[in-house]
């Protein structure tokens, strides 16, 4: 579903609820220039959604998909977008967020996915996101470096409560050796952003650390979090 429109001629309204599918592509939902209130609702995306009655797809057309290395659901040029409910697996990305996109995000699961969110912003006004109540099982890619369960960079703030991430293996689709993530969250890019993270489980990643600041100008909070070894993670940077 294709609504990648222009500043000229943009979309409004637009409403997607109880949609399923797999496409070949790695895209289900595309938004761009839309304004008064997107809602992206109940929608799954799932190789096997068919299955019983025509039978779900082959190892290879889920790798194929993944190698595409594109977002289930796309969203950019968007007022306070409201999504709730989603599922996808075996695709690249679980959800693009971006520069002009501001919104709330709750009650999601993206399984078997390379990226699982990428939130990206350009101001630091309202470039800003809500994120919530979701698991993210980031497992598939070139390389573990390239696998995360959370990208964030450009501008405004990134607020994460209850988000867990986790991974391993499945017949499915092809996973990286290690069965893992690299981290939970890499922190891009060289302007000032600030993310909050509360209370989230992040366990099944290769680094030493749960967070990849390549961002020296970030601004990080985390609190009452989980780490890969069961311990209680809190930690602060600031430039």
């Amino acid at each position: 579903m294709d609504f990648d429109a222009s500043g000229r001629y943009p979309c409004e309204l637009m409403t997607f609820e109880d949609c399923y599918g797999y496409p070949l592509s790695g895209e289900f939902i595309r938004i761009n220039y839309c304004y008064d209130i997107p809602r992206i609702l109940h929608c799954h995306v799932n190789p096997a959604v068919q299955r019983f009655f025509r039978g779900g797809f082959s190892r290879a057309v889920v790798d194929a998909v993944i190698a595409k290395r594109t977002f289930a659901y796309s969203i950019n040029h968007t007022d306070n977008a409201q999504i709730m409910d989603l599922f996808t697996f075996g695709t690249y990305g679980g959800i693009l967020l971006g520069e002009e996109s501001y919104g709330q995000m709750t009650n999601f699961n993206f399984d078997c996915i390379s990226v699982g969110i990428y939130k990206k912003g350009n101001n630091t006004k309202n470039r800003n996101w809500e994120i919530a109540q979701g698991s993210i099982i980031a497992n598939c890619g070139d390389t573990v470096k390239d696998v995360h369960p959370f990208i964030v960079e450009g501008e405004g703030h990134t607020a994460i409560s209850n988000v867990e991430a986790f991974s391993g293996g499945n017949a499915a689709l092809t996973t990286v050796p290690e069965n893992q993530s690299w981290d939970y969250m890499l922190v891009k890019g060289d302007k000032k952003l600030t993310v909050t993270i509360i209370g989230c489980r992040m366990r099944n990643y290769v680094s030493d650390l749960p967070i990849t600041i390549e961002n020296k100008n970030a601004v990080i909070q985390v609190v009452a979090c989980i780490d890969k070894n069961e311990n209680l993670y809190n930690y602060v940077h600031s430039p």
